[in-house]
């Protein structure tokens, strides 16, 4: 006979075990717990490629639906608007430590205006109707393709691929800021500067600019995979999920604008 101290005891009965808060499950319960499914990242409160995933394509939706308005109805005080809002949000993201989810969702919302704001003008004002749906398609092709590249292991965010996107990151602004400032102080009457002024080799020197951006938006994807993957694997906290989709949306911004520039520019020829 067991002591009355056990047997009075039904933690110690067959078939129990008892919890830490001193609740009894048993047996059955304890054996569907077993069965059940690691926990994973998300359940982790870890940052994950499907949290990533979801929010980069909340951003992008919203962009998309913000973006309808912009474009079907221009108004240029909003276009100016949105554009200057768009970059003081994206500074203000771009050095926080961590990404503030209504900031980002609040980027994605100014920034979509933006866009079909901007792409309704430059298609109106240089007579280039369609340029920003063939800007979509190819933004989406690069993106597609950066990310085949990468997830292949074709293409590896190396030392060398980052000094060069720093390096040709800054020759590209001040190229732009020297084109801006040439344009404001009436140094060229042209719409786009220097960027159709200049030809090299029957090229107006946009284009070759603009596939020197692309190539180095191209090479900031790269960089933004890496950056989700190596904060998946090394268990970043959950908030670096948008962290990064803040960072593949303004690349994917970026890759657009340079698009609807270089067809902007080669139609214009025509």
């Amino acid at each position: 006979m067991a002591s009355p101290v056990f047997s009075s005891d039904k933690a110690f009965k067959p078939g129990a075990t008892i919890n830490q808060d001193g609740s009894t499950v048993s047996a059955s319960d304890l054996q569907y717990q077993f069965d059940q499914p690691s926990a994973g990242p998300v359940d982790r409160g870890r940052m994950s490629y499907e949290g990533v995933i979801a929010k980069t394509s909340g951003m992008i939706i919203l962009a998309f639906l913000t973006a309808v308005p912009g474009y079907m109805f221009f108004n240029f005080a909003g276009l100016m608007v949105s554009a200057i809002g768009g970059m003081i949000l994206g500074l203000v993201l771009a050095f926080k430590k961590t990404t503030t989810p209504a900031l980002a969702i609040l980027y994605a919302a100014v920034e979509g205006y933006f866009l079909g704001s901007l792409s309704q003008y430059i298609e109106t004002a240089f007579d280039v109707p369609g340029a920003a749906l063939q800007a979509l398609l190819a933004t989406a092709c690069t993106f597609a393709v950066c990310l085949w590249l990468y997830r292949s292991g074709r293409v590896r965010y190396t030392p060398k691929l980052q000094k060069f996107l720093m390096i040709g990151g800054i020759s590209y602004l001040l190229f732009s800021l020297v084109n801006i400032g040439m344009m404001l102080f009436g140094a060229t009457d042209s719409a786009w500067g220097l960027r159709t002024d200049v030809e090299i080799m029957g090229l107006p020197l946009g284009v070759l600019i603009g596939a020197f951006a692309v190539i180095l938006g191209c090479i900031s994807l790269i960089g933004d995979f890496d950056f989700v993957d190596n904060g998946v694997k090394n268990g970043l906290p959950a908030e670096y999920d948008w962290k990064a989709a803040f960072g593949i949306v303004v690349t994917l911004v970026w890759l657009y604008i340079e698009f609807l520039r270089i067809i902007a520019i080669l139609q214009g020829r025509n």
